[in-house]
């Protein structure tokens, strides 16, 4: 009988009605149940019902022991089995929850991942075989099914069922409001949220969500069926939902803030149901919170809010001075500007706040626009007279903050309560040189390793990762049984046993358990092994793969004489080894009768540091050690050329956007030096260093995890790593990808020559679309400005023709270059911008935005004390215009002429 129903199953698993054409002796005969576990086997779910039906509790029970073991022999079939194990578990699904007696018992069943179905008639049947629970048992289920958000998600049709069967509250949880969004989300919308009992419960819960549901989010005008915010706005008008609730709860929500995203829907319903003035009023603390601290959408909003009480008279002075100064705290030009309009008009008409309103307007001087500093300082001119010596001496005091060029207006307006500068030399403040720091010995005991492998995994920072890699190795060959043990109780192992899983990733560390455990073929670590770069791979790809290639060693050696330990694990946090500790890991290799391993000897010899003091000595104790790997690392550190070398060169620009040369990416073109002891003696996935990879410009898409393990792989060869990154980091220039300046900090602070690669690097990065990029990068600059490794003139030229031609927007490096100026580095970034700016000037296109970058030169300029003349800028200084461009043209023009007459100075 049961072969039948097997067979049967595997001819048409998923399908319900071919298991039940195959499955039909399998239910007349034998026990009851006998019958219904034949029917689960067949993956039959809606014959469960009917099986059930006899049943008493005790029978029941009886069958819930064999379906949980049932249950956990589905979960050992292998993927070849899916499409029947889905079938099957259907089946157990339905019924499980039929035999199950206690509420909390039935709803861990239904919850449960491995059984979880997203099929509404699932749920039908589960409603079917409940259906005659005590209606306070079915409420108990159906509220804990409700508190798990997955199974909220999933099983809305069961839930509801439920809910609407035993009569109990809605449920309103984040995952069943989730799910009912989407339920009810159509053409109908409206008239649906009408109909629903539930619209009345659920709408405040979803309006008070931290992560708002995509279905309220979606990007449709107000007039489309689907606009969530019209439809309860209409509600709000025909009384369905309680306005004053509704407000409270959109005020509420975009007071706590969150992502723009969240905050659109709460948004948008407020502005639709339009609080009347009372409700205005009443919420006065809250709208000027908003203001200081909320996106600028909601900020927006607020200010609106406020003006119109002020212009009313409904505002009180201390409450607009306490508003003033949260918001002309912010960035956004649009705000500040409106803020300080405002403000204008209330002095105008009440001439008495100007006691409490100009210090809040003082708060402005400090800000980053020269053009906002002087319309706050022009509002305060006009009504300084009416404030008392003790309010005057304030914002004198303030006033110390304006730039240099609003000085002679300050001293003008305040006179003697002006502070008068010290006359101290300017002093360029660089962050500290970083230090190298060691990387930590190994875990020692199997309890340690186990936890650094359950809690970093492959995502970690390369030294955490070395330093893991390396102890699983030790311990290995110390304690193989015990680690082994460990490693079977604390990782899902079975997954490694699937032939496809390491087809494509090693999966960090775990293809080295998989090996350790045995559970690796060896065609597959063979394949591994000795798997090389193809010559049209990308450059990620390539770096990527000196890492794979080192994992797949360990795993066939690993806990075998042939690895005792890691020759390549580094002894600084930025992946370099010491060359007098690699050759006493030699020495142990030789004294052992060990050949090292051919990967991990590469990986060690492109780590250690060439430049290091010692390195001479330690070449010439390499030597002596008699064998061949000391010879070739005492070769390595005596080469008078740099072991790898590129040229990093640019193909033309195409005519037009559509133009595959348009893209940087697509143009950028990396020729690596021929080393032939590189293709020679350095095992497969590493030749390309040498030299085998074509030269031609590739975009390339791929999703790599390993991107924090570049820059180790060869930390003296700091340029080698830039010109291969080059291409990634474009991306985040001219295109839209995100973080693709992880490696620029690891860059910075590791060893080897500094050239046109770095500086492009830095250059990308500066302008990036995403601002944790670029300010990833102004770290990067600064890193190499305080080790003197940063040629600015360089980094200017190259960041010039960027711009010129349109690949880095000005906006988004004056952003940057007024955060790095911002530190206290004005000197650097102007020796940064001096080269650059003939070019954008003289540019035969005019550069939108160049305004932007006049204004972060000019600030450098008048705080470092720079002179000189920059070519072109004095033409544009002279025009007549009131432009953005031409006035911090002048401001430049007229800092450079002015100069200082403090020397510059450097602290590190």
């Amino acid at each position: 009988m049961m072969t039948k129903v097997r067979s049967a199953v595997v001819r048409g698993a998923g399908n319900d009605t071919a298991s039940d054409a195959g499955s039909t002796g399998g239910t007349e005969g034998g026990t009851p149940v006998e019958q219904l576990l034949a029917a689960v086997r067949a993956g039959s779910a809606h014959k469960v019902p009917a099986l059930l039906e006899p049943l008493d509790a005790a029978v029941r029970k009886t069958a819930l022991g064999q379906l949980k073991s049932l249950r956990s022999e589905v979960r050992a079939w292998d993927w070849k089995r899916w499409n029947e194990a889905t079938a099957v578990r259907r089946a157990l699904y339905v019924a499980g929850a039929g035999c199950q007696t206690g509420a909390a018992a039935t709803a861990t069943w239904l919850g449960g991942r491995d059984l979880l179905s997203w099929r509404s008639e699932d749920g039908a049947l589960v409603l079917s075989v409940l259906a005659d629970r005590d209606p306070a048992w079915t409420a108990d289920v159906a509220q804990r099914l409700a508190a798990r958000p997955a199974v909220a998600e999933s099983s809305y049709g069961l839930i509801r069922g439920l809910v609407e069967r035993s009569g109990c509250a809605v449920p309103a949880t984040d995952g069943y409001v989730l799910a009912w969004t989407r339920e009810i989300t159509d053409s109908r919308l409206l008239e649906r949220l009408r109909e629903d009992s539930h619209t009345r419960v659920l709408v405040p819960h979803a309006l008070a969500m931290a992560e708002t549901p995509d279905r309220l989010t979606w990007s449709v005008g107000p007039e489309a069926p689907t606009h969530w915010p019209t439809a309860l706005a209409t509600l709000v008008t025909e009384g369905v939902l309680d306005r004053a609730q509704v407000v409270d709860l959109c005020v509420s929500r975009l007071l706590r803030g969150g992502r723009a995203r969240d905050l659109r829907f709460p948004l948008e319903v407020l502005r639709l149901v339009e609080p009347s003035v009372d409700e205005r009023r009443e919420r006065v603390p809250d709208w000027i919170g908003m203001t200081a601290d909320a996106p600028s959408p909601v900020a927006g909003y607020a200010q609106e809010v406020l003006a119109g009480l002020a212009a009313d008279g409904a505002l009180s002075a201390g409450a607009l001075a306490e508003m003033t100064g949260g918001v002309l705290f912010r960035t956004e030009k649009k705000l500040v500007r409106a803020q300080l309009t405002l403000v204008g008009k209330v002095l105008a008409r009440e001439p008495g706040a100007v006691a409490e309103l100009l210090p809040a307007v003082a708060e402005a001087f400090g800000h980053e626009d020269t053009t906002i500093q002087e319309r706050a300082l022009k509002l305060v001119g006009r009504h300084a007279a009416a404030v008392d010596a003790s309010v005057r001496r304030e914002l004198a005091e303030q006033a110390g903050l304006l730039s240099p060029v609003h000085r002679p207006a300050a001293v003008a307006l305040f006179g003697h309560d002006l502070e008068v500068e010290s006359g101290l030399p300017y002093e360029e403040i660089l962050p500290p040189v970083p230090e190298r720091e060691p990387v930590a010995p190994p875990a020692t005991t199997v309890e340690a390793l186990v936890e650094e492998l359950l809690t970093r995994g492959q995502y970690q920072d390369s030294a955490a990762f070395e330093r893991t890699l390396d102890g699983l190795v030790r311990l290995a060959r110390r304690d193989r049984a015990g680690l082994e043990a460990a490693v079977r109780e604390a990782f899902p192992t079975e997954h490694w046993e699937h032939q496809h899983y390491f087809s494509h990733y090693t999966h960090g560390a775990e293809v080295v358990l998989a090996g350790l455990l045995g559970l690796l073929p060896g065609w597959r670590v063979d394949s591994g092994r000795a798997k090389g770069t193809d010559r049209k791979a990308c450059h990620h790809e390539a770096l990527s793969g000196i890492l794979d290639a080192r994992l797949w060693e360990a795993a066939d050696l690993i806990g075998t004489d042939a690895l005792p330990f890691l020759l390549a694990a580094p002894t600084l946090h930025t992946g370099e080894i010491d060359p007098v500790v690699l050759v006493d890991r030699l020495r142990g290799y030789r004294d052992a009768g060990v050949e090292p391993a051919p990967a991990d000897f590469a990986q060690a010899l492109l780590r250690v540091g060439r430049g290091d003091p010692s390195a001479g000595r330690a070449a010439e104790e390499a030597a002596a050690l008699g064998t061949r790997a000391g010879g070739r690392l005492a070769a390595w550190l005596r080469a008078e050329e740099e072991p790898l070398g590129t040229r990093v060169r640019f193909l033309a620009r195409g005519k037009d956007r559509a133009s595959q040369k348009w893209w940087l990416t697509d143009r950028i073109v990396v020729e690596i030096d021929d080393r032939p002891v590189v293709r020679k003696e350095f095992p497969a996935a590493f030749r390309w260093l040498g030299g085998e990879l074509r030269s031609t410009p590739r975009r390339c898409y791929h999703w790599l995890d390993t991107r924090a393990h570049w820059a180790a792989a060869l930390p003296v060869d700091r340029e080698f790593v830039a010109a291969c990154v080059l291409s990634s980091l474009a991306s985040g220039a001219d295109a839209d990808q995100r973080g693709v300046t992880e490696p620029l900090t690891a860059l910075a602070e590791a060893d080897g020559p500094v050239g046109r690669a770095v500086h492009l690097a830095v250059a990308f990065g500066l302008g990036c679309q995403d601002a944790d990029d670029r300010l990833r990068a102004v770290d990067a600059l600064l890193v190499l400005a305080s080790r003197g490794d940063l040629d600015a003139r360089r980094l200017g030229t190259e960041l010039a023709w960027l711009v010129v031609e349109g690949s880095v927007k000005p906006n988004r490096l004056a952003d940057a270059l007024r955060t790095t100026a911002a530190t206290g580095a004005y000197g650097t970034v102007w020796a940064v911008l001096e080269p650059m700016l003939p070019e954008l000037l003289g540019a035969e296109k005019p550069v939108r935005g160049l305004g932007e970058v006049l204004a972060v030169a000019a600030d450098c300029v008048e705080r470092c004390g720079a002179r000189g003349e920059v070519a072109g800028l004095d033409a544009m200084a002279s025009a007549r215009s009131a432009s953005q461009f031409v006035v911090q043209a002048k401001r430049l023009s007229g800092a450079l002429r002015r100069g200082a007459d403090q020397p510059l100075t450097e602290t590190v």
